[in-house]
């Protein structure tokens, strides 16, 4: 079968022109009366439309969190909590929001114990470098409001089962009364509530490999916090936990992407 020539010569102005075109786009000159036929030969498929896909995860990404968010929330209650052991140290006289149980009437002092650690420097830095983890964790997730909200209610609820209850695992110098302060509760707050979303993964098929043998013994150590240190109450560890993985099943309500 011949094959169309490249190009024609315009008999008009000299020009090359294509041999699909019947008049000559330089002046306009009618070089032929029809374009040439073209050879359909094996017809070509269309090309597929490609779908968007998103980057690869680099080697420091997880799927699902935003690595290159800083965890400022997360970093707020750490520095608050700091801040308040700096007051504490100036002035030791300073009533600063632990409670003496029983403190059914200073109900404020809930939420705000788990900010106060007094002179327990060494319960402060376990139980801020728990909440550090995970709190870090939850808020690449799922964003900064709901790191602030599990610390604050599981630290509101630890203190208010401590209170309820009144257990006494150590006596102090109060008089016998059982005292509340610290992150413990509010950091396995914050550790059970990633855990639970976690298991509930999991269980969709979306395995993170998460280490979960050292999970479990931060959960440990924070609860045996209450037989080392007599600032540490179990209750409050316990009531905070509890609150911690009831509010992990309404995470996803924050999902980033």
């Amino acid at each position: 079968m011949s094959q169309p020539d490249l190009f024609v010569v315009c008999k008009n102005c000299g020009s090359e022109v294509s041999p699909y075109v019947t008049e000559c786009p330089y002046c306009g000159q009618r070089v032929r009366k029809r374009a040439p036929k073209l050879d359909k030969g094996t017809p070509v498929e269309p090309k597929q439309r490609r779908r968007a896909r998103l980057p690869r995860l680099r080697a420091e990404e997880i799927e699902g969190i935003a690595p290159d968010t800083r965890p400022w929330a997360t970093l707020s209650l750490i520095v608050a909590s700091l801040a308040v052991t700096i007051v504490y140290a100036a002035d030791q006289t300073l009533d600063l929001g632990q409670i003496v149980a029983p403190g059914l009437d200073d109900v404020w002092r809930w939420p705000v114990a788990p900010f106060v650690h007094q002179d327990a420097l060494g319960y402060q830095f376990v139980a801020l470098v728990a909440a550090g983890i995970f709190g870090a964790q939850l808020e690449r997730r799922y964003g900064p409001l709901p790191v602030v909200v599990v610390f604050l209610a599981c630290g509101f609820a630890g203190s208010a089962l401590a209170v309820q209850l009144q257990i006494e695992p150590l006596f102090t110098d109060t008089g016998g009364a059982a005292i509340v302060l610290g992150a413990n509760g509010a950091a396995l707050g914050l550790l059970c509530a990633w855990l639970v979303q976690d298991r509930l993964a999991a269980r969709r098929g979306d395995d993170r490999e998460s280490d979960l043998l050292g999970v479990y013994v931060v959960a440990a150590v924070l609860l045996l916090l209450s037989v080392a240190v007599e600032e540490a109450n179990i209750a409050a560890a316990v009531g905070g936990g509890a609150a911690g993985a009831l509010l992990g099943l309404s995470l996803p309500l924050f999902t980033r992407r």
